[in-house]
């Protein structure tokens, strides 16, 4: 028998899960495997408590329908006003989902496959649907499936429901004005070990909209005392950062710059002409570019250019590379993953240390939007972050949440915490390759 594996695509499961909520999908059933009978449904799907079907047929539309309640094969209308139907058309950002018409039934239990009224799936055991908009849910067709009506696939998936907090923090973090402290002087006073630089150079890496800018500002606010916005941050569909930009800190009443330069680049993109060349990221890399240069995704950088620094020393290389993503949006398409792999591959061959600065995690999680401390306790951030090791094939204690000070009027000393952290081991990484 064939391996039973999802069809789903990450962009798909992304968008379904944005529907489900805080769910973790596990697969029981799959047509093209266990066969498009509503007994073989049956055999997988009965009495598993809430779960969601997934259709797919050849105009590339992902739909079907979400039941809090049991299937089984006992003839009765069923009651479960937390069903829904769903859409994902292809090509478009925003998924479709359409709520039960009022004091209706969701669906109709029985032997044959999940009935919904206004969509039927396995209809005559066949691999293709039923529709009836306007049956216990007001549809427009097109929408919902393009009337494209036999399918290609059909699975069902349990939806289990993640505790929103763990029973113990899966990272210890002091939330103390002591620590928030501490953490602010270590940062000031840090000194290679060799004494080779001055300051170690970090490079912000990530795709479009990450918060790469942002991050720079919140640290820059963090050693002032108050919102700064030195780097231009956006929320465009492409990069607004278009400059290489290195920028040092120099915190409130006029103290010594700090030994830290934040260096930002133009944002990752999927396709190969669009965003940060891999060429230019190698320069910049070597020392080889100076503030201010111009990115041109047509062409990297050249020898000879005014802005291209030939004799570059260990002072002008970057010594800490931190990939910035959002958590919101860390379910990578492949070729974002194919993209950070490569450069990861770059990155490790030129000997630099890396980390992962997974920024918004108050966006991607209410438990952690309702308080930063609660960050560590939280299995969505946790689980994002793991799976974020597993596919970018970096460890668990290189991928820091951090939240920026991009919605705030007045700093806040837990966000600070973070962020501190973050910085504290970028040094920490920066000593290790200066060692080397």
């Amino acid at each position: 028998m064939s391996q039973v594996t999802s069809s789903l695509s990450a962009e798909q499961q992304k968008k379904l899960l944005c529907l489900l909520g805080h769910v973790r999908l596990h697969l029981l059933y799959k047509a093209t495997v266990h066969g498009f009978t509503g007994e073989s449904f049956h055999n997988y799907c009965d009495y598993q408590g809430p779960t969601v079907i997934v259709a797919y047929n050849t105009a590339g539309f992902v739909f079907g329908a979400y039941t809090s309640q049991d299937h089984n094969k006992e003839d009765e209308k069923v009651k479960d006003t937390e069903a829904f139907l769903y859409s994902i058309p292809p090509n478009q950002d925003k998924p479709l989902k359409v709520a039960g018409i009022s004091g209706q039934c969701a669906f109709t239990n029985g032997v044959a496959g999940p009935n919904f009224g206004a969509l039927v799936f396995l209809d005559g055991d066949k691999p293709k649907i039923v529709s009836n908009p306007g049956i216990r849910f007001q549809f427009e067709e097109e929408a919902m499936h393009g009337n494209y009506l036999a399918l290609t696939e059909l699975e069902v998936y349990r939806a289990e429901a993640l505790g929103p907090q763990l029973l113990k923090p899966w990272r210890n973090m002091q939330w103390t004005a002591q620590r928030w402290q501490t953490l602010k002087e270590a940062i000031m006073t840090f000194k290679p070990d060799r004494h080779i630089v001055q300051q170690a150079r970090v490079l912000l890496v990530g795709p479009v909209g990450a918060g790469k800018s942002s991050f720079f500002n919140s640290i820059n606010s963090a050693f002032n005392g108050y919102m700064t916005c030195q780097a231009i941050a956006g929320t465009a569909d492409r990069s607004v950062t278009n400059q290489f930009r290195t920028y040092t800190i120099r915190p409130e009443n006029g103290g010594r710059v700090l030994p830290l330069v934040l260096c930002d680049t133009m944002g990752l993109e999927e396709t190969a002409d669009t965003g940060l060349d891999m060429d230019d990221l190698i320069n910049i890399y070597q020392g080889h570019v100076k503030d201010g240069y111009q990115f041109s995704p047509a062409a990297p950088i050249m020898l000879g250019s005014p802005m291209f620094r030939q004799r570059a020393t260990i002072a002008n290389r970057i010594h800490c590379v931190a990939f910035v993503i959002d958590a919101c949006q860390a379910s990578l398409s492949q070729k974002m993953v194919d993209k950070f792999l490569a450069i990861r591959k770059k990155t490790n061959q030129m000997g630099l240390p890396q980390i992962v600065l997974l920024t918004k995690v108050d966006k991607a999680c209410p438990l952690v939007a309702e308080d930063i401390k609660n960050v560590y306790y939280s299995v969505h951030i946790q689980k994002t972050a793991r799976e974020l090791s597993e596919c970018l094939r970096i460890p668990l204690y290189c991928i820091l949440p951090v939240k920026n000070h991009h919605d705030l009027l007045e700093l806040d000393q837990d966000t600070d915490i973070l962020l501190f952290s973050a910085v504290q081991q970028m040094l920490n990484f920066a000593d290790n390759f200066f060692e080397n």
